[in-house]
């Protein structure tokens, strides 16, 4: 496409069947938050709740991506998108947590299902993005062990009636997210700071992720695949002492291992479970069979990977690198390699995929309607090219979803950081894809850079 940056300028050839997408999340872009029986979620009450949103803003019309869904994916065709990765809201489906299925809710996500394969678009599914029914919550949420039997049979239902119509389905969406930030910083839903709870709680949702994984296989034929999607960020010692080796290994079993190890190799992290004690009483709410669940198969592993982490010998951290609008990404694309290849070496030759990866920039319409994101090309493209340089080392990678689609609620920055491919004016909802867009179509287009 004329206007934008040559996206072959480096050379790099992705292989044959390499899939490019783009990933979106129910209650940042979907509104109609009280339409058609949906149930409030965590969110919903976290963002009214003030203080606990930048500019006191929420997902109740979001980018009305309920309303507009149609467009959207005639907007996804347009831009070349092989896949679309997104979540279905937990409260539009059984408003309850548990108990009646909300049809109409249940028959809009059906519809964008079929929509995008009448595209020719892959569906990629996240079962949870954080919206907790309400209701749940109120009985504990993660903290109550029944949750994640609720979720199990949430998870069913949507099995049942998607079925193989979705060919790659995602249990949970980044655990750690919820424990760290819902449970110790407060800065999310729940908004709780309660590090005792906090990894309760991450096992109730490693247990959930099990259940739904057993309890789905029955609606699916066995070429169907379900895995977890994970944050995960390279741990680096901040120095060359002893001190910040020993403290970078303990940091990495938070940050990595916690969720890894069980998922893939059936048990926690030694390390981390003894440090744990010291504060939870995670250990106490490990049940006989809970870690067999828990490593119930799975045949795909969605990597997430924004920044890494650099660790004193005190256990703090530092930054090395310059960051983003997000106050917390350290831009580093060499970390997109190493946790790639790490994961390789680890856990074995797991099918993986990139579920998101992006940029906030402060994107601003240009008079002659354009934007032009030069910082999110430039980011993606060194992304990009880290992640041909770990294929070429052979990591079994098949698929990147670059986050996000569209600007969108940006959980407790509100609307104030924009991470879209695409700009949307909340005032008239208009679409207008960013440079950064057509210069994507054209990487998919020649599947290279």
């Amino acid at each position: 496409m004329p206007g934008h940056p040559s996206p072959t300028s480096m050379g790099l050839q992705f292989p044959e069947g390499f899939i490019w997408g783009a990933a979106t999340s129910a209650y940042q872009i979907e509104g109609a938050a009280a339409t058609d029986g949906r149930g409030p979620s965590v969110w919903d009450t976290f963002a009214k709740t003030p203080g606990r949103v930048r500019n006191g803003e929420h997902g109740d019309v979001a980018a009305d991506h309920y309303h507009r869904w149609s467009t959207d994916l005639d907007l996804i065709k347009e831009l070349g998108l092989r896949s679309y990765r997104f979540s279905i809201a937990w409260p539009r489906v059984v408003p309850g947590g548990s108990g009646p299925v909300n049809r109409k809710g249940l028959d809009f996500y059906r519809r964008l299902v079929d929509g995008l394969r009448e595209r020719d678009v892959t569906p990629m599914v996240t079962l949870y993005h954080w919206d907790t029914p309400q209701e749940l919550q109120d009985i504990g949420g993660w903290e109550n062990r029944d949750t994640a039997y609720r979720f199990a049979e949430y998870a069913a239902v949507l099995a049942e009636a998607l079925g193989d119509a979705v060919p790659n389905w995602l249990t949970l969406n980044e655990p750690k997210t919820v424990v760290q930030n819902g449970y110790l910083y407060g800065s999310h839903a729940p908004g709780k700071r309660d590090e005792a709870a906090a990894y309760v709680v991450a096992h109730h949702q490693l247990l959930a992720h099990g259940l739904a994984v057993q309890a789905m296989r029955p609606h699916l034929s066995p070429q169907t695949r379900i895995g977890p999607a994970l944050n995960l960020h390279p741990c680096y010692p901040a120095d060359e002492s002893a001190e910040a080796q020993q403290a970078t290994v303990l940091y990495d079993g938070y940050e990595n291992r916690l969720y890894l190890d069980p998922i893939l190799k059936g048990h926690y992290p030694q390390d981390v479970l003894d440090d744990v004690a010291r504060f939870s009483p995670m250990q106490k709410h490990i049940k006989d069979g809970d870690l067999e669940v828990i490593s119930s198969p799975v045949e795909l592993l969605a990597v997430q990977y924004y920044c890494p982490i650099y660790v004193t010998g005190a256990g703090e951290t530092v930054r090395k690198h310059p960051t983003s609008e997000a106050f917390w990404q350290q831009i580093y694309p060499e970390g997109m390699y190493d946790i790639l290849t790490r994961i390789k070496k680890d856990y074995g030759d797991i099918a993986l995929t990139i579920t998101e990866n992006g940029l906030p920039c402060p994107d601003v319409m240009g008079p002659d309607g354009t934007v032009q994101d030069t910082g999110r090309i430039a980011f993606l493209r060194d992304h990009f090219a880290a992640t041909h340089r770990a294929i070429t080392d052979g990591v079994n990678l098949e698929s990147y979803h670059v986050w996000s689609l569209m600007d969108n609620f940006e959980w407790q920055e509100g609307y104030d950081e924009r991470w879209g491919l695409v700009y949307v004016d909340y005032a008239s909802q208009q679409r207008t894809p960013k440079a950064s867009a057509r210069w994507y179509s054209g990487v998919i287009r020649d599947n290279g850079l």
